[in-house]
C-alpha cells in the first residue's frame, strides 16, 4: 500500500508533534483509497490524553468528533499518527501490542534528530509490522 501525503499536511503533523514536547503527539487521517494508494485528504490533530513522552491514548470525545466530521467530508478512515519524541520512527512493541486495526495505516514521527524529523508509515498486523511506502508531495 502507499500513502500520498501533503506537504502541508505533513507540516501540520510536524508543528503539532513539536508543540507538544516532550509529551507524544497523536491523531487520525482520514481520506481516500484507489486502487493501492490512501490518499490522505484530511489529518486530525487529537489530544494525547496519557500526556506521556513513550505512549499514547486518543481522547475519545476529540476521536468522536474527528470520525464525525470525516463521515461528513465523505472520506474513509485511513489510520492514526503519533510522535516518538526520543526514538526512532518504527513501531514500539506497544505500539504493534495496540494496533487492532490491519486495514489501517501507522504513521509514526520521529523527532529524535530534531532537525531532521522522520515519518513512516506501518501496516502492522499481530507482532509484524511492515513499511508502507509514504509519499510527501
Amino acid at each position: 500500500m502507499k500513502i500520498r501525503l501533503k506537504k502541508s499536511d505533513f507540516e501540520k503533523l510536524l508543528s503539532h508533534a513539536e508543540k507538544e514536547l516532550p509529551d507524544e503527539a497523536c491523531g487520525l487521517v482520514a481520506g481516500r483509497i484507489t486502487g493501492n494508494e490512501k490518499l490522505v485528504g484530511e489529518v486530525y490533530l487529537l489530544t494525547n490524553t496519557d500526556h506521556s513522552n513513550e505512549h499514547f491514548s486518543l481522547d475519545p470525545k476529540e476521536q468522536l468528533a474527528a470520525v464525525k466530521d470525516m463521515r461528513a467530508k465523505g472520506l474513509a478512515p485511513l489510520g492514526n499518527w503519533h510522535s516518538h519524541p526520543e526514538s526512532p520512527s518504527r513501531p514500539s512493541e506497544e505500539d504493534k501490542r495496540l494496533a487492532y486495526d490491519s486495514s489501517a495505516s501507522y504513521l509514526i514521527l520521529s523527532l529524535m534528530d530534531k532537525s531532521a524529523p522522520v515519518l513512516n508509515s506501518f501496516h502492522i498486523e499481530g507482532s509484524d509490522a511492515e513499511k508502507e511506502e509514504l509519499v510527501i508531495e
